[in-house]
């Protein structure tokens, strides 16, 4: 049973490691294996400022920032399906962008992992750059988005 809540923060750590690296994927237009071979020896579970990062998931990872990038138009096409009238996706932040970017590939992409798991994980994931407003946000888009893809 200890194996479960080590997988669900290997996971996390997973979720936001990945979000940070298609922010520096789409600001430094780094190439995915480069960036992948960064973030594989330098980032997931280093210390970094004397601050211990948990150990991530790295085919988790590598999933979604791969599934990311390959898989854009389409996943930007499902965000802005369902952004209020007169907002783009250009309009919201980058961070914001990965976050919806990446939560929308695990619903649509990641059938294994429960509804409700992705988008409480998101949620997480927006709370480490935002307040309540963008994190309510996020709630609410993405589960506009799994009502699309997963019924």
């Amino acid at each position: 049973m200890s194996a479960t809540p080590a997988r669900s923060k290997s996971r996390s750590a997973a979720r936001l490691a990945a979000v940070q690296a298609l922010y520096q994927l789409e600001m430094e237009k780094t190439p995915l294996r480069t960036l992948l071979h960064e973030f594989h020896q330098h980032r997931l579970g280093a210390t970094i400022e004397e601050v211990e990062y948990t150990d991530a998931e790295v085919d988790f990872f590598d999933d979604v920032v791969t599934g990311v990038d390959a898989r854009r138009e389409e996943l930007d096409a499902m965000i802005e399906k369902r952004l209020a009238d007169g907002w783009s996706l250009s309009r919201l932040d980058k961070p914001m962008r990965q976050i919806l970017r990446a939560g929308a590939y695990e619903l649509a992409a990641r059938i294994d992992v429960p509804t409700g798991s992705v988008i409480s994980e998101y949620v997480d994931v927006a709370h480490a750059f935002y307040d309540k407003k963008e994190s309510a946000f996020v709630n609410g888009l993405l589960d506009a988005i799994a009502k699309d893809v997963r019924g």
